[in-house]
């Protein structure tokens, strides 16, 4: 580990020389790609040479200790040398973190489907306030939301909804929620007081850039279209909506909120490659198995991960056995601690994995 630390700090070090390169300056293009594995290196550099400064404190320590005779000074010098050992530990387990192949997706923005499942129009509103708990949360991290799709029924609840997450990270922080989400709760329909169980799904994608999905022009169809739904001025009265359907695939998707034809096009082709890179990634994932289940719930869209109990005020992670007692703050977009806590569960699993 420790050679491949050095290897990284040499690259960092010919990196920061590299850019003060006029040459490199005027080149946009490699400098901007330059600046990007600086930043990918940052963290990973700091933690190293924090860990360097550890060990060197440890070595002094120690050879101060045989020379010291004092007892008040050499109880301070093992304190010292207490504490750097700790630190170092501590450091050391940070690396192998840092160290752990990165998804090359993490730094992607995100574009998420939420479907009602099973429970009729209470899933409807279940699915509803799911997509407004992941709107607060992008907001808190001051990141772009953009609907993209949606299908809603009249008591306020969403049959289907499609949006994009625009911001650093998203897919790193966002990708542990794909999975199948359940409500146990009275409905405000429901005249006897009997608690139902419904279901949404939710999967979250990393948006395909142009040139990792290539779409040959025959095999799609586009069909444009009046908008449905709640629509403004303009958005109901112009063919404005966009269909397109992926011959290959069966994939049909559908963009109708914007008012220009042009920007719902450039929707649809942006869900649709979306759609087409994520079945790629599921393949992998499918032939890549044994990974798979060493990882925390990153893959199979028919995992019951969560379930969110009103009667007791609290939403289960089952995946990682948490259980938090703050149901109104998470449907408010307080999931930060969630996806911590399956972060650090993921890399364990891996760390382990490594280690066998």
């Amino acid at each position: 580990m420790f050679d491949k630390l050095d290897d990284l700090l040499m690259r960092f070090e010919e990196i920061l020389n590299t850019l003060n390169d006029p040459a490199v300056i005027a080149d946009q293009a490699r400098f901007q790609k330059l600046m990007k594995e600086q930043g990918s290196l940052q963290p990973i550099v700091d933690a190293y040479r924090e860990y360097r400064k550890c060990k060197e404190t440890i070595d002094d320590s120690l050879a101060m200790l045989d020379e010291e005779s004092d007892e008040e000074m050499r109880e301070m010098l093992k304190d010292e040398l207490a504490d750097a050992r700790k630190q170092a530990g501590e450091l050391e387990q940070k690396l192998k973190i840092l160290l752990l192949p990165k998804d090359p997706n993490d730094d992607k923005n995100v574009i998420v489907e939420i479907r009602a499942g099973a429970g009729g129009d209470e899933a409807a509103l279940f699915a509803a306030e799911i997509y407004r708990m992941y709107v607060h949360y992008a907001e808190s991290q001051r990141w772009k939301v953009e609907t993209m799709d949606v299908e809603e029924i009249g008591i306020g609840g969403m049959k289907y909804v499609s949006f994009m997450i625009t911001g650093q990270g998203a897919y790193s922080k966002l990708k542990y929620e794909s999975g199948v989400h359940r409500v146990q709760r009275v409905p405000e329909t429901e005249s006897g007081g009997r608690i139902h169980t419904s279901t949404v799904t939710v999967a979250v994608m990393p948006e395909a850039e142009e040139f990792e999905v290539v779409i040959d022009e025959k095999d799609i169809r586009i069909d444009v279209m009046r908008a449905s739904g709640n629509g403004g001025q303009c958005v109901n009265t112009t063919d404005s909506a966009v269909r397109l359907t992926h011959y290959p695939t069966g994939i049909v998707v559908y963009s109708q909120t914007e008012k220009s034809q042009l920007q719902n096009k450039a929707k649809a082709f942006a869900l649709l490659r979306t759609k087409l890179y994520d079945i790629e990634q599921q393949k992998a994932h499918d032939a890549e198995a044994e990974l798979r289940r060493s990882q925390v719930g990153t893959g199979d869209r028919s995992e019951k991960i969560r379930t969110y109990n009103f009667p007791q005020g609290r939403v289960t992670d089952h995946r990682i056995n948490l259980t938090l007692y703050k149901l109104e703050k998470i449907l408010d977009g307080d999931i930060q601690e969630i996806i911590d806590s399956c972060i650090a569960a993921d890399q364990a699993a891996k760390l382990a994995k490594m280690n066998e």
